[in-house]
């Protein structure tokens, strides 16, 4: 009898053992396989990422809560079940619907500032030339400097920079840009960050993110914000001790 129980015994460790891990794959609704998924389990922290089949394997138990973070798909949040020890789990993600930034025909600068600025609209950055212009008229007139014909001369003096002329965006849009593609609570849920603090944090990501040529040709994709979102989890433990 004694033997009896410690058979038992070991074979109900095996099979719990067994249990520890869920086998899974991640799809989209038109069943293509997504790569570099992270998949967390909420209860342990332990995080993984799929394979370039969709594939993934994670330590858990019935009733622990597990969820998927990838950018532009919506986070989908499963609770294990016995089944799922027993075959592949098969999550489903969805797209995450946005707006098409509207394009935009471009006006033929004519050189002449006052009229120019009539046809370039309330855009953040011609807000910022109507305030440059402002001052310097403020500060008078100043002998004419030779210029190619619809070149921008920045005026001379104190005022804001807006970055190099020949990137086409800053870090500002870069920012945005990724405020917009990755889901908030990559940051205030993984990143225990709050919602003022997003914006600072990504700047101060920034200090250790090569970006040159996503400024300069303004077309990140998608390895960009998985490289930034690897970045951010690596700096959330500076960026809050230096708070």
């Amino acid at each position: 009898m004694k033997y009896l129980l410690i058979l038992i015994f070991c074979l109900f460790g095996k099979i719990v053992s067994a249990q520890e891990f869920v086998f899974g794959k991640v799809t989209t609704e038109e069943h293509v396989d997504l790569q570099g998924v992270v998949v967390i389990n909420l209860n342990t922290d332990e995080k993984v990422q799929t394979d370039r089949d969709g594939n993934f394997m994670i330590r858990g138990k019935v009733k622990d809560k597990l969820r998927t973070s990838s950018p532009r798909y919506e986070r989908v949040s499963v609770t294990l079940s016995a089944e799922d020890f027993r075959k592949p789990l098969h999550i489903i993600v969805k797209r995450i619907p946005y707006e098409i930034e509207e394009v935009e025909i471009k006006y033929q600068v004519t050189g002449d500032l006052k009229k120019d600025v009539q046809h370039l609209g309330e855009a953040r950055k011609v807000k910022i030339l109507k305030t440059e212009i402002a001052k310097d008229i403020a500060l008078g007139p100043r002998p004419n400097i030779p210029r190619a014909h619809g070149e921008f001369v920045q005026p001379v003096g104190p005022g804001f920079s807006i970055g190099k002329v020949k990137n086409q965006w800053d870090d500002v849009d870069f920012m945005n840009f990724l405020i917009r593609e990755i889901p908030e609570d990559f940051f205030t849920e993984d990143l225990k960050l709050t919602k003022p603090e997003i914006s600072f944090f990504i700047l101060y990501v920034f200090k250790d993110y090569e970006r040159k040529n996503i400024l300069k040709n303004g077309t990140p994709g998608y390895s960009d914000i998985m490289r930034f979102m690897q970045v951010s989890e690596r700096k959330i433990v500076d960026y809050k001790s230096n708070k």
